[in-house]
């Protein structure tokens, strides 16, 4: 494996997740990692990952998961909801992002760094 690929951790077993991957497989620059939604904590399972970004579906996480995750520096979280086919993002960063290839972008790192300064979520649909 090439060291100066980024690492994207997906977890979650929806459609829309399984979309996700394929099209982030086809980015030579990442290395995507999935984790198995039966593992007893996962949250163990991405911190020894070490991931730029970790893309779950909320509906296989427990409400506020993703808080503790939000202390590691540098790390982009995308929570995507498979009921409404909404992702929110959190990044330091506010983003418009309006279909699928737009999170491929926030996840090669292309959108993050035209984006405007914001500590808040944004919310995307895909």
């Amino acid at each position: 494996m090439n060291e100066n690929r980024r690492r994207v951790v997906l977890y979650g077993d929806s459609l829309i997740l399984a979309g996700v991957r394929a099209g982030l497989e086809h980015c030579p620059d990442l290395h995507v990692i999935s984790l198995d939604t039966s593992l007893d904590n996962p949250m163990d399972a991405v911190r020894a990952c070490c991931p730029a970004t970790f893309i779950f579906d909320m509906d296989a996480v427990q409400p506020g998961f993703h808080l503790s995750l939000l202390q590691q520096p540098g790390l982009r979280l995308v929570g995507i909801d498979p009921e409404t086919h909404r992702a929110v993002v959190w990044c330091g960063r506010e983003e418009a992002a309006v279909v699928a290839a737009d999170l491929i972008d926030l996840v090669d790192e292309r959108v993050c760094r035209l984006g405007r300064n914001s500590d808040a979520a944004e919310q995307l649909e895909i």
